[in-house]
């Protein structure tokens, strides 16, 4: 079992105070991020190893988080597969083309990882040189219905009409799309853990939006296929982050995973019951607490510690990614309580 706090609270091993870490960690909120952003576009940042080595470095500088996360995203691996993809600034994702017809999924490939995204398992092997085995290194990609939501929407969307419509209208289409994003996943992921990564985060951002007998048809035979394929069981943990799923959170850790990752429209104790015991839990502060005075974060932070009640298992992080508006200080300050508060308890 590794020594570092975060691996073993995956593993719900007994820890002596709260490990904490935040989604979208690496990034915006950060001025020494935009330092690169003046020399790059977001994709070349990815596609450089030395740069985002060093992004995903800054914050794990900067805050005293207990974990690393890659810094790249959710998309490079549908680029992998044959679709252009853009970043619009202040936009968020263009994906051309967009993935509507058998036709359009026959044409994507499901790609090599050492081939098509070299760049990633380069990044991984530098940051984790860097690290010298102080901290644990997370790798991550999107799970198959976020990712088929953004190919077949051709970005982001509030009601996923072109999505739900392939998976009501042509359900064997959206099965092929889902069948074949979930061997690149698989791929994808175990690349990452051959090149070094501690664990692994499966983001799920978008399937809130599914009805749970939906998610329960559709997805998640899909998701569960990806967690059973992954390498370093019982040594590189899972994280299953499922936004917006308080609905289905039963359905969802059935699914698999060491680890279920929750938002904040569900309080941890009773997300903690739904999920099971026997898996660990991670959140879930609203992100935009940390826009709050410091009194007001650290009253949040205590009432989520609290609310796990020092029960092996809980991994404190955001409920989503940080808002790139964030004062740093204020995440600092929500890491401090985070350790302090949970070391008393």
């Amino acid at each position: 079992m590794s020594d570092h706090l975060f691996i073993r609270a995956c593993f719900r091993e007994p820890v002596e105070r709260t490990p904490v870490w935040l989604m979208r960690q690496a990034g915006r909120y950060m001025a020494e991020y935009h330092e690169f952003r003046e020399k790059y576009t977001f994709l070349e940042m990815c596609k450089k190893p030395k740069v985002a080595a060093e992004i995903t470095l800054q914050p794990v500088r900067a805050l005293g988080v207990d974990a690393a996360i890659l810094f790249s995203d959710i998309l490079v691996p549908v680029e992998a597969m044959g679709m252009k993809v853009d970043f619009m600034e202040n936009l968020g994702p263009k994906l051309h083309k967009p993935v509507r017809t058998p036709e359009d999924v026959e044409a994507l490939e499901i790609p090599e990882p050492e081939e098509k995204m070299p760049f990633v398992l380069e990044a991984i092997k530098l940051i984790k040189e860097k690290l010298s085995g102080e901290l644990p290194l997370i790798g991550f990609s999107g799970a198959p219905f976020t990712l088929a939501s953004y190919m077949i929407e051709g970005g982001g969307s509030r009601d996923f009409r072109y999505t739900k419509e392939m998976m009501f209208s042509q359900p064997e289409t959206f099965a092929f799309l889902m069948k074949k994003i979930g061997r690149t996943v698989v791929k994808y992921l175990n690349a990452q853990i051959k090149a070094g990564v501690d664990a692994i985060q499966i983001f799920d951002s978008w399937v809130g939006c599914l009805a749970p007998e939906d998610y329960s048809e559709h997805v998640i035979n899909h998701t569960s296929e990806i967690i059973s394929g992954l390498n370093g069981k019982g040594e590189v943990p899972v994280i299953q982050f499922v936004n917006q799923a308080s609905t289905f959170l039963e359905l969802a850790s059935k699914a698999g995973g060491d680890v279920i990752g929750i938002d904040w429209r569900i309080t941890l104790d009773e997300a903690w019951k739904k999920i099971g015991y026997d898996k660990s839990i991670q959140g879930n502060l609203d992100p935009v607490v940390l826009f709050a005075p410091q009194y007001m974060i650290e009253s949040k932070v205590r009432g989520i510690l609290e609310q796990a009640g020092g029960r092996d298992g809980h991994i404190f992080n955001l409920g989503h990614g940080v808002h790139r508006d964030t004062p740093v200080e204020n995440v600092k300050i929500m890491v401090k309580t985070v350790k302090e508060f949970s070391k008393r308890m």
